[in-house]
């Protein structure tokens, strides 16, 4: 965990999120800034601040996270889905431990 890093600050409970999902390993939740219709992100617990960061021993998590996302994607009603892991600063990271969007059901100004 990094102190500073909101992600972990909802990993620990200390920042609520609208969660859909939790394990030991990982958590998803609403993107509270959603680009689609619909839009949350799968974050791991462990703190690791980037896909650039990422070595052998994460490819448990990784694998984890990409076979996650079509089974939350389905639960959250998406037939069809993006997803989208940015990466470094000049990449559009913004929060600094890495996480993957999934998004789907059309752009965020056409919610029925």
């Amino acid at each position: 965990m990094s102190a500073g890093c909101v992600f972990c600050k909802i990993v620990n409970g200390s920042i609520p999120a609208k969660k859909i999902y939790e394990d030991e390993d990982v958590i998803a939740f609403n993107d509270i800034n959603p680009s689609a219709k619909i839009h949350f992100l799968i974050v791991p617990k462990l703190h690791v601040e980037s896909l650039i960061s990422c070595e052998i021993q994460h490819e448990s998590m990784l694998g984890k996270m990409l076979l996650l996302a079509p089974k939350l994607a389905k639960e959250q009603g998406l037939a069809g889905f993006k997803t989208l892991i940015n990466t470094g600063k000049d990449g559009g990271q913004e929060v600094f431990h890495i996480h993957m969007h999934i998004l789907g059901g059309g752009d965020k100004t056409h919610k029925v």
